[in-house]
């Protein structure tokens, strides 16, 4: 695990500014991985009360990225931060956008099962989406954790781990595919699992960008768009 070695300053008011962002970060994390829970058992269950629930959070993960941006703007207007304050608050601003996404998706994932509760249908592939589910609420666990740590292993992990997801997106998906070509009935009844399962592999990637940042943050490098083995190519260089 790395450590990050954010200065302290003479200004209780600028460390308090900066402690203050990293917790709203990860408040903010905490209510959208509750989302993403909320979110496949409402689908999984038909669970009308519990998607409505993740649909109504979406307005509190909204606000909170507008004060965590408002936030970000104060630091860097009244006191200038360089280095790691710099970093940090670049990464929060940036990973704090991927957040509200993951929101998003979830509060699609919600509206698939509200529409899955008004249908007659039976739809197939709810085994598949409960695994992904599972798979997606741990990396996004990871991450955050990644960050509140500062644990470039752990962030490297993430990314690793969201190429797997991307494997079990495509298996599912070929395997609902199966199930819809042996009987054109079978399509509407599983589309909207479909858009589920697609709002799942979207949350992966957020946490892969997310993860990205956090090695940002700690070594100052930028590994967008490298693989997990380009990554530790490129930390084991430093």
């Amino acid at each position: 695990m790395d450590k990050l070695n954010i200065d302290r300053h003479i200004s209780q008011q600028y460390n308090s500014a900066l402690d203050d962002l990293k917790k709203e970060f990860l408040e903010m994390g905490g209510v959208v991985e509750k989302q993403i829970i909320d979110a496949v058992q409402s689908v999984a269950e038909a669970d009308v009360d519990t998607a409505q629930k993740v649909l109504t959070t979406e307005q509190d993960v909204d606000a909170r990225e507008m004060a965590i941006d408002d936030l970000c703007t104060q630091i860097i207007a009244r006191r200038q931060p360089t280095a790691s304050d710099l970093r940090l608050v670049m990464s929060v601003s940036k990973s704090t956008r991927d957040l509200e996404r993951i929101g998003d998706e979830a509060s699609k994932i919600a509206k698939m099962a509200i529409a899955i509760s008004e249908s007659d249908d039976v739809p197939h592939g709810f085994s598949e989406l409960r695994n992904l589910g599972r798979q997606v609420h741990d990396v996004v666990d990871m991450t955050l954790t990644a960050f509140a740590r500062y644990d470039v292993d752990l962030a490297v992990e993430v990314v690793s781990k969201d190429k797997v997801i991307d494997r079990e997106y495509d298996t599912a998906m070929r395997e609902l595919i199966t199930y819809m070509m042996e009987d054109p009935r079978n399509i509407s009844r599983s589309m909207n699992v479909i858009w589920a399962l697609r709002a799942l592999e979207r949350i992966g990637d957020h946490a892969s960008n997310i993860s990205e940042q956090i090695i940002y943050l700690v070594k100052g490098l930028d590994v967008r768009h490298q693989s997990a083995d380009e990554m530790v190519q490129q930390l084991n260089q430093e």
